[in-house]
């Protein structure tokens, strides 16, 4: 059954309300049936249930359960799960997105604390720290991320971090840096989508804005891994991602992802069309023509999934190129 709108809350979350209150008036849109390449196993193994104890056990929010990540079964039987700090409610209502939008409570200043204890506790090797968006703090939550990578590094001193961050729009240029000098080994910071379709897709943001954060940290830190994504499925033209692309490559940004846009609910935005793994195999073809050190494009490509592999593979093709040169 298609979910037409979802709620939050209830037993133990207070009183129900919905995960989206800015889009109960939107018109009901179609939900694709999902062709054989999009269809995953339910999760429930031993691993699965292990990793789900601990995330609770730490009273952490993932954006894996939040976004409703398709991969989720597969990425917490092998211990991987994406941390989504500073509270589990979003100032922004991207039309593509299920985190829920609203107000958000107080940052929690035992957070930091709090992941660094589980990444060391469930023994990870690379870990993922993404985010809402907080447009209500002075700083967009930069100090809050910088903190939490601090806290990684004290109490799992040989995980590498990589972070996928709000843009900081409206925020000061300092609100980056924090970030950026804190050190993690990637950051990620994803497009979303082509120019074109901001307006509709994700209002909140700007694409030149974000495309000059990922500048930045290149700026600031010619040695720092970055990264960014797009979700394709969306009336976007074949054109329209070879040029952010190239926008990407301008950037300096080393690894792009590329993956297929599924709908949350009737109320967000509708697919376009879903797009054929042989296309997604052109896109990964032509993004290596253009240089990136590494790429991940297929229907079910997430910015975080097998995130601790590919940053091996990234490490090793830097050095090939550096050897190369």
């Amino acid at each position: 059954m298609a979910v037409v709108i979802d709620n939050v809350g209830g037993v133990g979350g207070g009183a129900i309300r919905p995960r989206h209150p800015e889009k109960q008036a939107n018109p009901e849109t179609p939900m694709l049936r999902k062709p054989e390449w999009l269809r995953v196993r339910a999760p429930g193994s031993a691993g699965y249930n292990a990793t789900r104890d601990i995330v609770k056990a730490h009273g952490l929010v993932t954006v894996c359960e939040e976004a409703a990540c398709p991969n989720i079964g597969e990425c917490w039987s092998k211990s991987h799960a994406t941390m989504m700090i500073m509270g589990e409610i979003c100032t922004r209502a991207c039309a593509f997105c299920n985190v829920a939008t609203g107000k958000p409570n107080p940052l929690d200043p035992t957070e930091p604390g709090r992941v660094g204890d589980a990444v060391a506790r469930m023994g990870l090797k690379h870990v993922v720290i993404t985010s809402v968006d907080r447009d209500d703090l002075a700083d967009g939550g930069a100090g809050h991320f910088a903190a939490v990578v601090r806290a990684i590094r004290e109490a799992a001193p040989g995980t590498t971090v990589e972070i996928l961050t709000p843009d900081f729009m409206r925020k000061p240029v300092a609100a980056a840096y924090e970030v950026i000098d804190s050190k993690p080994d990637v950051f990620n910071h994803n497009l979303e989508t082509v120019p074109r379709l901001y307006l509709s897709i994700r209002p909140g943001a700007r694409y030149y804005h974000s495309l000059r954060l990922l500048e930045r940290v290149k700026e600031r830190d010619p040695t720092m891994f970055t990264k960014s994504g797009l979700m394709v499925g969306l009336g976007e033209a074949k054109e329209e991602v070879t040029q952010v692309m190239d926008d990407m490559r301008s950037a300096g940004v080393d690894f792009i992802t590329i993956g297929q846009y599924l709908q949350p609910t009737r109320k967000h935005a509708a697919i376009d069309r879903f797009v054929h793994p042989d296309e997604f195999k052109a896109y990964e073809q032509l993004a290596r023509a253009k240089g990136f050190l590494m790429v991940a494009s297929s229907p079910l490509t997430r910015s975080s999934h097998h995130a601790g592999e590919d940053f091996a593979r990234l490490q090793a093709a830097r050095l090939a190129k550096e050897a190369a040169a």
